[in-house]
């Protein structure tokens, strides 16, 4: 993986442009970040680079006025995309806290502008999460044996019953999949592994689909593709290919398109805490570095409230 920052393109000036070389190469080769993290960083960076070039402001020069300022504008709407949300912002003032903090590591500055930054207070949106009822008829969507269905029965299978993110989906290989001991080994962010559970009908869905779907959609002109999820083409399955398949499948059982791969994340991890499932088991298994990320899980709608209150209550 190459730094994604190059000088000749950047739209900033040498200075910043610079800077912003040198903390990519830190978050990549020393932090291990993934491509898309790294990308989300350069963008805020540059979009910031660009607001102290308007103010004629190096970065090292800047003072906790001006990044305010800079903060302020993005949630007034001053920047060509419209106002910024509070969870934009507070993105945004993270990756500015820790661009500083690195150039003051370096010692090419003395103090951190940043160190009293205030972002907005970021409301807390819980995920959408599928019922079981849902999850079923979403799970049977693909009915045929066409090699396309057996792949989609398979990938839904795998994402519900493993709770992997969607780049992890599309990149897990044949090779990482033990179906007889039960398991696979998924590539995080920061390419980070972690071995999850493979459950009994995910297990089976990927059988059939190694069997009897993979080798149709397998292409000579595609080459020797390690990766287990393939397309139409016999090419590796991409991210935009795979939210259309959990997309169109939600549409065809009535669930709307609004369903995602994240979303059958968010199932697993709420499925397996209110089966009984320990946190620090759920934190393993979605490889979450945090354990206060899986706490986002824990959460109860009414309904459930209202069950466990009269189940439990001897006045109930």
């Amino acid at each position: 993986m190459s730094v994604v920052v190059e000088k000749q393109t950047s739209p900033v000036g040498p200075e910043f442009a610079a800077l912003l070389l040198d903390f990519s190469a830190y978050l990549e080769f020393e932090r291990g970040l993934a491509r898309n993290t790294l990308s989300a960083y350069r963008t805020d960076l540059l979009q910031f680079g660009e607001f102290l070039g308007r103010h004629g402001v190096a970065a090292t020069d800047v003072d906790p006025a001006l990044l305010g300022e800079f903060l302020a504008e993005l949630a007034n709407g001053g920047s060509d995309q419209g106002p910024a949300s509070p969870a934009t912002i507070s993105r945004k003032s993270a990756c500015l806290r820790s661009f500083y903090r690195h150039l003051r590591r370096t010692d090419q500055l003395l103090g951190d502008p940043t160190a009293n930054l205030k972002a907005p207070r970021r409301g807390r949106t819980l995920p959408r999460v599928l019922n079981r009822a849902e999850v079923t008829k979403l799970l049977e969507s693909p009915r045929s044996s066409s090699p396309a269905d057996l792949r989609d029965r398979a990938i839904l299978e795998v994402m519900y019953g493993c709770g992997l993110r969607a780049s992890e989906t599309v990149g897990l290989e044949v090779a990482s999949v033990d179906i007889r001991r039960g398991f696979l080994r998924a590539y995080g962010k920061g390419s980070k592994e972690r071995v999850v559970p493979l459950g009994a009908k995910a297990a089976e869905a990927v059988s059939r689909y190694l069997r009897h779907g993979r080798p149709h959609l397998v292409s000579a002109r595609a080459g020797r593709v390690a990766e287990l999820f393939l397309n139409q083409r016999g090419g590796s399955l991409t991210r935009q290919g795979l939210y259309k398949i959990i997309a169109n499948h939600a549409t065809a059982v009535g669930l709307g398109q609004k369903v995602s791969p994240h979303t059958l994340r968010h199932t697993f991890a709420t499925h397996l805490l209110a089966g009984g499932c320990d946190l620090r088991s759920v934190q393993e298994m979605l490889g979450h570095a945090d354990v206060t990320t899986t706490q986002l899980y824990t959460h109860l709608n009414a309904e459930q409230v209202k069950d466990v209150y009269f189940r439990a209550h001897p006045r109930a």
